[in-house]
């Protein structure tokens, strides 16, 4: 990996897999336009969509055509594919993530730039996260400023959305595992190869991307794929030599999440809301 110094302005590529997104794709794609760091390039790669999202990827890389491109699959072959299609077409030395449902505030991508540039040491760089949803806000989602391996015990220390990190760490973890035993976990799995690689990440003690919450994010958190994690924190915990009895808490956790009613989670996510407010 090559450092970026101070005075560079490296090229972006910044990758987005899309489903079904039309009525958040313009907000989250303005978002990107609005950067104050303006040498990035935006993929677009839409994962078999039955709504108008395609359309509106294909106006925005007509107006754009020097810095969007959008791609489609005639199926839904789900997040891991696209992402790993947008690798392969990204042009840039660095890559930032972005969903199709989110908001990057102007000074994201500038001021992560910075931070590698001022920190050679450092392989990956996050942003801390405010929820929102069509109510307002719902309160930050923290992550820890110098994410651990151990770290990994008790959840992800790297909010996956937000991270802008180089090409080549990406090559050398051969990007997104697309098996299905890691669907809907995606981001688990990843982390743990690159704490495996012996790559470092740090996250800025500072909001700079907005997530959005929603009755479809909560409903797509299924017993399934809270199997899945546990499958994949135990291929994980084995990968980083941690021992067997620290996976006993984060299932439990996990499949007493996975069993709860919705009308439960709901009342959990008012209840954040009301005591950030």
């Amino acid at each position: 990996m090559k450092p970026i110094h101070a005075g560079e302005i490296p090229r972006i590529s910044v990758i987005m897999g899309i489903h079904n997104c039309e009525k958040t794709l313009r907000e989250a794609v303005d978002s990107i336009c609005r950067q104050t760091y303006t040498n990035w390039e935006l993929i677009l790669w839409d994962d078999g969509s039955t709504d108008g999202t395609y359309k509106i990827a294909q106006e925005y890389a007509a107006e754009y055509p020097d810095r969007i491109r959008a791609f489609h699959d005639r199926e839904n072959r789900k997040l891991s594919h696209a992402l790993n299609e947008c690798l392969c077409r990204a042009e840039g030395e660095l890559i930032a993530r972005m969903d199709g449902d989110d908001v990057s505030r102007p000074e994201r991508l500038e001021k992560q730039v910075r931070y590698l540039q001022e920190h050679p040491e450092t392989d990956l760089v996050g942003t801390q996260m405010m929820r929102f949803d069509e109510k307002g806000t719902a309160g930050i989602l923290r992550a820890p400023l110098q994410p651990e391996p151990e770290m990994l015990r008790g959840g992800t220390p790297i909010h996956h959305a937000t991270i802008l990190t180089y090409k080549t760490v990406y090559e050398a973890l051969g990007g997104y595992a697309e098996s299905k035993t890691v669907e809907g976990v995606e981001d688990v799995d990843l982390w743990f190869r690159f704490f495996e690689k012996g790559f470092r990440a740090a996250t800025l003690d500072e909001v700079l991307y907005d997530v959005r919450m929603n009755r479809d994010a909560l409903e797509r958190r299924t017993l399934g794929r809270r199997i899945r994690s546990i499958r994949t924190r135990a291929a994980g915990y084995k990968r980083l030599g941690f021992p067997k009895r620290w996976l006993i808490r984060p299932a439990c956790v996990l499949l007493l999440k996975g069993l709860a009613p919705m009308w439960v989670k709901r009342i959990n996510t008012n209840h954040r809301r009301r005591e950030t407010a």
